[in-house]
């Protein structure tokens, strides 16, 4: 029979240790870090995403966008692909972008395309019988920046010429990619830590069906509406 005064062992806590626990500490983790990573990208999306769905007055950038025009002497490039041409002719001219198509090369003394990055858009037509190259630059603002950067890919659906062929454009792209596979595990670590909050599973179902129906409805059900 144990003494009146001897202490009474507390009740045994889960192992600190078990794979639960662990799954439990790591799923915090790597929902947290997801969320850090994608903090400034996230933002950035949803900002743009703000601009391009008002007409905000303070967001306008076209109409105080700045042009310019400039000839540069220029050596033919050597022969070689069309992408290979535009990039000799950008080097010469120091102009920097990705390149895309705009035109089809009928007469073999003219190359004309466009050279664009985030902010600055330059139509470039080139003489090569003069050897002269003549620049339309348009420059715009901050916020045309943002808004450019909401759907800068350098790839078309409906044209197979144009391509990444930037360095920047393609870690761009990839920026992207790791954006959208951070954000769906950011919704399985977040589901997998409402399942854990008992007392609010109903309050978390209840929300999760309103975002599901909702969503199914601008991606699915709209097509039934005429």
């Amino acid at each position: 029979m144990h003494s009146s005064t001897e202490e009474t062992a507390p009740p045994r806590a889960p192992c600190a240790g078990s794979l639960g626990e662990k799954l439990k500490v790591w799923n915090r983790k790597l929902h947290c870090c997801l969320g850090l990573f994608t903090l400034v990208f996230v933002w950035l999306f949803s900002f743009t995403g703000l601009l391009l769905n008002h007409q905000w007055k303070f967001a306008e950038f076209w109409d105080s966008r700045q042009q310019s025009t400039s000839e540069h002497h220029i050596v033919p490039p050597p022969p070689g692909s069309d992408l290979d041409q535009a990039r000799d002719i950008l080097r010469q001219i120091g102009l920097r972008g990705e390149i895309e198509w705009t035109v089809t090369r009928n007469d073999p003394s003219r190359f004309d395309f466009r050279v664009s990055r985030p902010g600055h858009i330059c139509e470039v037509q080139t003489d090569l019988i003069r050897q002269r190259a003549t620049v339309k630059r348009i420059d715009v603002n901050v916020w045309g920046v943002m808004r450019i950067l909401h759907s800068f890919t350098g790839v078309r659906m409906d044209d197979s010429r144009n391509e990444r062929d930037w360095l920047i454009t393609s870690m761009w792209a990839l920026a992207m990619d790791g954006v959208a596979g951070a954000l769906i595990l950011m919704v399985v670590t977040g589901l997998y830590m409402a399942f854990e909050l008992q007392a609010k599973r109903l309050l978390g179902a209840i929300v999760l069906l309103a975002g599901l129906l909702s969503g199914t409805f601008f991606c699915v059900g709209l097509r039934w509406f005429y």
